[in-house]
């Protein structure tokens, strides 16, 4: 085979959905079994979770379903990753709603088909694994901010409050529930409080039981019992339909499509982070590689055909794409399945479905914005060094009362000013250095493997070396050692002498890689870190670690290597 024709083959293999890769491997009667039971598993969690998800989108239970029937089997089908769900998720919460608002749900179907035909151009032009250059600050940022939204979105429900309409501003939108208080209704608030409360002691004490459609079951249950004069799906958006509605285009015009194109690369933007940060996610719980390209191709696929069944916007759900896993998924069959599923739900519990309180579904939300908050990570990143503490807070701050929109620009814009800022500074530092030195330098965003020391190296002794800022955009070369070298390696070395900086994502990145290896029983061997890198590190709780090993010097590493004979 040519050359040419080689790296043809290779270009194609990046758009080859996981689901033709299974098959050719061989696919099984018991890995049948194991996908359809894990398919139901997430079925039975997202099912609830549609539900509420497109009615605090502004829009009908039954679009939620739709969406996850439509898109979910689609990303599987076509999809990059052996396991990823896909469906309808909180980041789109606040984009849908304000898309609505200004232009209708027509203008919301233009904008989801346009988002979808640029994820295809994207996954095409193979940017796919551009996700690594948007630092942790903008995405935890946003994704509290539309967390914090989400929840004061479902006010109005879990306390049964009497309101004309609910403000789109997040300010005005609590000055009016403050307002609305007196009306607040206690059933709706006991409904709220008992469905939270099985929630939670469901996750403490019996975590493998969906305990979403538990809670909304009892509530509707309870509800119709005790005759509870509390808002159902039924009473608000009358009863499910009983087919999908038939597909059919949006109204196209030029005036249209540039009114909602800002609103379409948002919807992209979230599409593609999301998913692809999902398909990480699930290859760190599986220990596979997904295909990043393939996956931006048919979440364009998805997104594009959801709204010719009317349907939302959707992308990979992190949440339900680890319930899949640990369900015992084996192929994207089991989101085939989970679509599946869904649609049978759909058409036979139509009526049972109507009875589900409002207050059990914003009590659902309420936790889902609680997970998607993450403030445990949310205040790891306030240790960071201040320009990413001022990203985070911006991002946050400007998702929460502006626009998701700008707080991404802002957020990216603002972090790729830092990152000159930093790259100015260490220039400063090293402007002692050569000519040819500085175009070496130049590269020093990869990660080089010590050729010359790697002949002499024990066996079963990986040495590394990253030169320059172990910054965003380097920290996923990290991760990629683990794959590269397996279980051949039996002790990881790190020569740090020639990192300036890091920032957050870096030395999240580095702890991510010590503890991965720790699951593998691999030591690490950190050598030659600066003061002000160690600081950092330190402050990130990224160091100490239990199986890392500081050292001065690669001299002093390789030596201590040389003379543990346990490990090679």
């Amino acid at each position: 085979m040519t050359t040419a024709a080689s790296r043809a083959t290779s270009v194609w293999q990046t758009f080859l959905p996981k689901l033709v890769t299974t098959f050719r491997e061989g696919y099984s009667a018991d890995d049948l079994r194991h996908d359809a039971l894990a398919g139901l598993t997430v079925a039975i969690v997202a099912l609830p979770l549609s539900l509420a998800l497109a009615i605090a989108s502004g829009t009908t239970p039954d679009m939620g379903l739709t969406t996850a029937i439509v898109a979910g089997f689609l990303i599987s089908a076509f999809g990059g990753s052996r396991v990823q769900i896909g469906g309808p998720t909180g980041a789109f919460v606040v984009v849908v709603f304000n898309v609505i608002a200004q232009h209708g749900y027509d203008g919301l179907l233009l904008a989801t088909a346009l988002a979808g035909l640029i994820l295809i151009a994207a996954g095409l032009a193979r940017l796919g694994t551009w996700v690594k250059y948007i630092p942790q600050p903008v995405v935890t940022g946003f994704t509290a901010g539309i967390a914090l939204v989400i929840f004061s979105s479902q006010i109005k429900d879990l306390f049964g409050l009497t309101m004309a309409n609910v403000p789109a501003d997040f300010i005005e939108k609590w000055i009016a529930y403050t307002r609305a208080l007196p009306t607040t209704s206690l059933a709706s608030v006991g409904v709220a409080a008992g469905a939270l409360g099985v929630i939670v002691l469901l996750r403490k004490y019996a975590p493998k039981q969906p305990g979403f459609l538990i809670a909304v079951s009892l509530s509707a249950l309870v509800a119709w019992l005790f005759s509870l004069d509390v808002p159902t799906i039924g009473s608000r958006f009358g009863e499910l339909p009983h087919t999908l509605p038939m597909p059919h285009l949006p109204d196209v015009s030029w005036t249209a499509v540039k009114a909602v194109l800002p609103s379409a690369f948002t919807i992209a933007f979230l599409a593609g982070v999301e998913s692809l940060l999902s398909a990480v996610i699930a290859d760190g719980m599986t220990g596979r590689r997904h295909r990043s390209n393939a996956e931006l191709v048919a979440q364009g696929i998805a997104n594009f055909s959801s709204t010719l069944f009317g349907g939302l916007p959707a992308t990979g759900a992190i949440a339900r794409t680890a319930t899949n896993i640990r369900a015992g998924a084996r192929s994207p069959m089991a989101g085939m399945f989970h679509a599946a599923f869904i649609l049978i739900f759909m058409l036979a519990l139509g009526p049972l479905i109507a009875l589900i309180p409002l207050a059990s579904l914003a009590a659902v939300l309420v936790i889902v914005a609680w997970n998607m908050s993450e403030i445990d990570h949310f205040r790891h990143l306030m240790r960071a060094p201040v320009g990413d503490r001022v990203i985070l807070i911006l991002t946050f701050v400007l998702t929460v009362l502006i626009d998701l929109t700008v707080a991404i620009g802002v957020g990216v814009v603002l972090a790729a000013l830092m990152f000159m800022h930093r790259m100015a500074e260490v220039s400063a530092i090293r402007n002692r250095v050569s000519l040819d030195e500085e175009e070496e330098a130049a590269d020093d965003a990869k990660l080089s493997d010590t050729a010359e020391q790697r002949q002499h190296l024990p066996k079963g002794v990986e040495v590394y070396e990253l030169r320059g800022p172990l910054f965003f955009g380097v920290a996923e070369h990290l991760l990629d050692l683990l794959q590269r070298t397996g279980q051949a390696a039996k002790i990881y070395i790190l020569n740090l002498r020639d990192v300036p900086l890091v920032d957050a994502t870096g030395a999240s990145t580095l702890r991510d890689f010590i503890d991965r290896c720790k699951r593998r029983n691999i030591p690490v061997y950190i050598a030659g870190l600066s003061k002000a890198v160690k600081v950092t590190l330190r402050d990130m709780h990224a160091l100490p670690r239990e199986n890392a090993t500081l050292f001065k010097s690669l001299e002093a590493a390789l030596e201590k290597a040389a003379a543990d004979p346990g490990k090679h």
